[in-house]
């Protein structure tokens, strides 16, 4: 602490991001980045826009990024005023917590969720409440109706649990609690949801917001994306030109822009991580370890006899980095990054290995 802080630094619990570990040979299984390279037209179109421009400002409105998301969902109504892009999806929601939740009312969110959403709270000093998820670790969306809130935001797929709420069941919820905004984030959809943004011209309190870090291999590049009524991209607006008037460099806005209009590349990458999904959850089952539903690139498994915490130290000295969560409730289970076939099948024979030779802590 120091006397030069302004009081609400001492207040504030920060989040803690994945780690990003500087090993040789290692498999990074911790951070759900793709494990496939961004589209090619991306870097093609980053590789024209490094030259001479870079001296100029950027577009401050993305424009050339927005419209490539208004088309790519214009059978929903979305034009480019529906449209948000920020840098990355976390600042995407940190303006949407500013401009759209900081109400008189709690705001609500799973007890199990991503954890930067109690962080915002922090920040921007916002009521809220959690509401526990269910025994199998499903939102119970009657938990949210009938009850007064500045607010709404869950993911979907839940993270870090990469359970999946079916697409009308939150279209009960937005239904349901029509005088207040419900935000939906869905950096996670690609891998087996369907997407809410179907919803928003329906729905004026809707939100939905995205990421290009996760199905399109960008997580490098920082871009996110909101799509929702036009007054509520209105007030993100306001916050974001009070803030930081160029959030996406050039390089940014033309690369997200080739790599939204590259559908043959993303549906291949992602097919393939839902494949390897399929077979990393096979595995895992093969060893004992229980396996959530996962709609994500990512799985969320807890071994009955062995703890999470020493599963996932043995692993890491073996140079596998998965991420273990000490909070209530979920403090036994790992969440697994979906990587290659490869990547998966070494963490496998790393695992099969200490289960034979660890103790049982249960």
């Amino acid at each position: 602490m120091s006397k030069f802080w302004s009081p609400i630094v001492s207040r504030l619990t920060p989040y803690t991001p994945g780690e990003q570990p500087k090993l040789s040979k290692l498999v990074k299984l911790n951070t759900n980045e793709n494990p496939y390279g961004p589209s090619p037209l991306a870097l093609a179109a980053m590789r024209t826009e490094l030259g001479d421009s870079l001296r100029l400002y950027p577009n401050p409105d993305a424009e050339p990024l927005k419209l490539a998301l208004a088309e790519q969902n214009a059978a929903h109504g979305v034009t480019p005023a529906h449209v948000f892009v920020g840098n990355g999806s976390d600042e995407v929601l940190a303006h949407a917590f500013q401009a759209l939740l900081q109400h008189e009312q709690a705001i609500l969110f799973p007890d199990i969720s991503y954890s930067f959403y109690p962080t915002y709270c922090g920040l921007y000093q916002i009521a809220y409440r959690t509401v526990p998820l269910a025994e199998d670790f499903t939102l119970r969306v009657d938990d949210y109706l009938n009850s007064a809130a500045g607010g709404i935001i869950f993911p979907n797929p839940n993270a870090p649990t990469g359970c999946l709420l079916p697409l009308a069941e939150v279209e009960r919820l937005v239904a349901g609690q029509p005088d207040c905004v419900v935000i939906v984030d869905e950096a996670y959809v690609d891998f087996g949801g369907d997407s809410a943004i179907p919803l928003v011209a329906r729905y004026p309190n809707l939100l939905v917001v995205q990421t290009l870090s996760k199905s399109r291999s960008l997580a490098g590049l920082r871009v996110g994306f909101a799509i929702g009524h036009p007054d509520l991209i209105t007030a993100l607006e306001r916050v974001k030109n009070s803030f930081n008037s160029y959030p996406l460099d050039r390089m940014a806005i033309v690369g997200a822009t080739a790599a939204i209009k590259d559908q043959a590349h993303f549906d291949q990458t992602r097919q393939a991580v839902m494949a390897s999904r399929k077979h990393l959850i096979a595995g895992l089952a093969a060893l004992g370890f229980e396996v959530l539903p996962s709609a994500a690139n990512f799985v969320f498994a807890r071994h009955p006899r062995h703890d999470g915490a020493k599963l996932a130290a043995r692993l890491r000295g073996d140079g596998i980095i998965v991420r273990h969560f000490s909070s209530a409730r979920i403090a036994q289970f790992l969440r697994i990054t979906v990587g290659t076939d490869e990547a998966c099948q070494v963490l496998l024979d790393a695992l099969q290995v200490h289960l034979q030779d660890m103790p049982a802590d249960f």
